[in-house]
């Protein structure tokens, strides 16, 4: 992608049906949004559920995207792909097919009804903090420093890295 753009890092999620091969797809898909190129993609995590408990564990991922969308465009087609894989909102920390979430838009930061960067709880979700510090270890959050000095406070948090998935 030529200058101009903007790296996008967005959190992504599932634990209904097969997660794994989901967040693949999904990064995947995204890489076809409109004026979007894929960046890297961190490993897969095995992680504990937060808030309501009594659901399968998630596999997490953290995946960089160069784009040239604005960035309530860019959440609006991340909203509509996990329409598309079946998302619903039924209650807080509800069991998912996918989350999505756009965790950074380059330096932005942006408070809206609709959108907030850098992503609110970043901060307090291992599952977030360490796959984003595996693709860009020296990233700065907006107002909150580097990524990596905030994971000693989520080092009790259950995240266990899945080994590589044979894709052929």
């Amino acid at each position: 992608m030529s200058t101009g753009s903007t790296n996008a890092l967005i959190g992504l999620g599932a634990n209904l049906g097969d997660a794994r091969g989901t967040i693949i797809q999904a990064v995947a898909a995204i890489a076809r949004f409109e004026a979007t190129t894929f960046v890297a993609c961190s490993s897969h995590y095995s992680t504990a559920p937060l808030g309501y408990e009594d659901q399968p564990p998630f596999v997490n991922a953290v995946a960089k995207f160069a784009t040239f969308l604005a960035p309530h465009v860019l959440l609006d087609n991340l909203q509509e792909l996990e329409r598309q894989y079946g998302r619903q909102r039924s209650f807080p920390n509800a069991p998912r097919t996918l989350d999505l979430d756009l965790l950074l838009y380059g330096s932005t930061v942006l408070s809206s009804p609709t959108l907030t960067l850098p992503h609110p709880r970043m901060c307090e979700r291992a599952f977030v903090l360490i796959p984003l510090v595996e693709i860009c270890p020296s990233i700065e959050i907006p107002g909150r420093g580097r990524a990596s000095e905030h994971l000693a406070q989520v080092v009790r948090q259950h995240v266990v890295r899945l080994a590589e998935r044979d894709e052929s």
